[in-house]
């Protein structure tokens, strides 16, 4: 059992990932601790506290996003059409990792450099769930029988790349995961 936070380290855990929040917000996914706890207000000391390393910190800015899709991925897995459960979960996953960088890096990065038990937990919990959907899918004869599970993950992180290199990653999202969409499912197809 895990004690309580104290009230004000709570307050400086929280400033430090809103600061942290705000510098990938700015462009910045450094993470620099000298530089969070000077713009925070609190002593570098109280940032390596809560946050051992850069990843450490990484991983609990993402922790809303695997949230998020952890409830998408569930409400695909109970959608009784299997081609609209993929299409659910894959625009889930784009989209978070449009919005979220953090996300994107935790998620496209290898779980053994997870900092967090945490993390690790949430990334199989996941794996399962779109495991179950993807099988589905493929059982139905809605989805390529060649794809796996990872080919599908970096299809999608790659999609998410090529969005971000070029302007209007928000206009040419859905026309990708379209094309996407369409290129999974047996024999390339619109259905």
């Amino acid at each position: 059992m895990t004690t309580p936070r104290r009230a004000d380290a709570a307050r400086n855990r929280d400033r430090v990932l809103a600061t942290a929040r705000a510098a990938v917000a700015a462009g910045d996914p450094s993470l620099q601790h000298n530089d969070l706890a000077r713009r925070a207000g609190i002593g570098v000391g109280t940032v390596y506290r809560h946050f051992p390393t850069r990843r450490a910190l990484l991983e609990a800015l993402a922790d809303d996003g695997f949230a998020a899709l952890l409830d998408a991925a569930r409400a695909a897995s109970r959608h009784a059409d299997p081609a609209t459960g993929v299409e659910i979960l894959l625009r889930a996953l784009l989209s978070r990792q449009l919005a979220d960088p953090a996300f994107a890096e935790v998620i496209a990065t290898d779980p053994a450099q997870d900092a967090d038990p945490a993390t690790t937990a949430r990334r199989a919990e996941l794996g399962a769930l779109a495991h179950a959907v993807l099988d589905d899918a493929r059982r139905a004869g809605a989805l390529r029988a060649d794809l796996t599970d990872d080919d599908l993950r970096h299809l999608v992180c790659g999609t998410a790349f090529a969005l971000r290199i070029g302007d209007g990653p928000d206009e040419r999202a859905e026309r990708y995961l379209r094309v996407l969409l369409d290129g999974l499912r047996p024999g390339g197809q619109s259905g």
